[in-house]
């Protein structure tokens, strides 16, 4: 192991886990890690992985399940299928404004021949719509037991000293009214496993007859941010802000997570397996720095004596030295220190891994189609994620819809991975594929929007 250890530091990275690989053997060792779990371990109850499933979303769910109430589901995600419990609606209800009536009661009726009907006593159900009769009825309210159509309040002129009405057109049976399960039916399909709810599921679910729901539980994360040059404000020379881990920490809120953001720790062989041992009982473990082959990266040896090393060097860039492991069938993710580096990796690997453990896979980013204004260097073997602003166009190439992209996207930085503001300060960044030496200028590109919510 320590021979091991020092040719790694003395060599450097001399191979580099294509991305895609890397998440790849992630993947089957956090399943393969967790196959046979009977969810007694501490945080992680009612876990259940097979450990052989294909990366569709339909897997078993690794997080465990919990039950929720309906206004409280938003961004969770279904832990089983739902059918509707009632109709919708329950009762047979009027579409429009006007009068409910027996639909062969306004036969004939025409401007010039209008039908004349008596106005019935009571509303709603309590209306007693006898032959020749008509209720006033609102748009939504439940119709009266015998009345077959609803006639329109612009097609009635009511004599109400007489206490009559004229309808001036006829109206076919179930007309202007809204069956019982015409929006859903009792026993319909809703939703199936996985799912991930949005508002509008909200209201569907409550109005089918859901108060609460199972959702599967939100993993939980500890980060962990390490490095003894880290202060939490008031720098001195030498020593950096530390700014990884809340970074990070609201990534993982934000991807639907439960983050604890540890205090730092410094570069402390004991202190690093002590601080990554107090997190066991999350599902997830993060930290961040300390992940290279430098004399002060003790990470990836920790991780190794702790556990297994699953990858460690990815090609891609800014932030190839990341250590992918698990420890204690829980997966340790050691991020780089450099920010940049560090946001990458975190989009990466760790949101994957997030959607994996509550039985899902992750949604592509929002993309914006875009004309590069200036080359994007790369080299092959590595994917690159190029820092981009973006610009309406004003150069009157894109003056409609199918002339091509409406925004010019200019390169911010595409390497500098500990300059921050390269990216909090960009609309996205272009990704440059491993097969690729880098895009010319000109060229239509993909900007992805990393940052929306999920």
């Amino acid at each position: 192991m320590e021979g091991a250890d020092s040719e790694r530091k003395e060599a450097g990275f001399k191979v580099r886990t294509p991305v895609d690989e890397a998440r790849r053997l992630l993947r089957e060792a956090i399943v393969g890690a967790r196959d046979g779990d009977d969810g007694d371990g501490g945080e992680r109850s009612d876990g259940d992985g097979d450990g052989d499933a294909a990366d569709s979303g339909d897997r078993p769910r690794l997080t465990g399940t919990e039950t929720v109430d309906v206004e409280r589901a938003d961004g969770r995600v279904l832990a089983a299928p739902v059918t509707a419990a009632r109709n919708v609606p329950h009762y047979r209800r009027a579409a429009m404004d006007g009068y409910a009536v027996r639909a062969e009661d306004t036969f004939g009726a025409s401007d010039r021949s209008p039908e004349v009907l008596r106005i019935a006593e009571g509303t709603g159900t309590d209306a007693d719509i006898s032959p020749g009769t008509a209720a006033r009825v609102h748009t939504g309210s439940a119709l009266p037991d015998d009345a077959t159509a609803v006639v329109m309040i612009e097609q009635v002129t009511e004599l109400e000293s007489v206490g009559e009405l004229e309808v001036a057109d006829a109206v076919a049976e179930g007309e202007n009214v809204a069956p019982i399960g015409e929006d859903v039916e009792e026993g319909q399909h809703l939703y199936d496993s996985g799912h991930r709810l949005r508002p509008s599921d909200l209201g569907l679910l409550r109005s089918a007859g859901y108060a609460n729901v199972a959702v599967a539980r939100r993993p939980t994360v500890g980060v962990i941010p390490t490095g003894e040059e880290l202060v939490d404000s008031d720098p001195a020379p030498g020593e950096v802000v530390e700014t990884n881990g809340l970074t990070v920490s609201r990534m993982v809120d934000r991807w639907g997570g439960r983050a604890t953001y540890r205090d730092i720790v410094t570069d402390d062989p004991d202190s690093l397996r002590v601080a990554i041992q107090r997190d066991l009982t999350k599902d997830v473990v993060v930290t961040t720095g300390g992940s290279s082959v430098g004399e002060r990266d003790l990470l990836p040896e920790v991780i190794d004596d702790l556990g297994e090393v699953v990858v460690h060097g990815v090609g891609l860039k800014p932030g190839h030295p990341v250590c992918l492991g698990i420890v204690e069938d829980t997966p340790v993710l050691a991020l780089p220190g450099y920010p940049v580096a560090c946001i990458v990796n975190a989009v990466q690997f760790l949101r994957p891994v997030l959607r994996w453990l509550e039985g899902t896979t992750p949604d592509p980013h929002p993309t914006t189609r875009a004309r590069l204004e200036r080359k994007i260097p790369s080299e092959p073997g590595t994917r690159t994620f190029a820092r981009v602003e973006l610009d309406e166009r004003t150069d009157g190439a894109a003056t409609s819809e199918g002339d091509g992209p409406q925004f010019a996207a200019t390169p911010t930085r595409a390497s500098g991975s500990g300059v921050l503001s390269s990216v909090a300060l960009a609309d996205g960044w272009v990704v440059v594929d491993d097969d690729r030496e880098g895009v010319p200028a000109g060229e239509t590109v993909a900007v992805q929007d990393w940052e929306p919510n999920g």
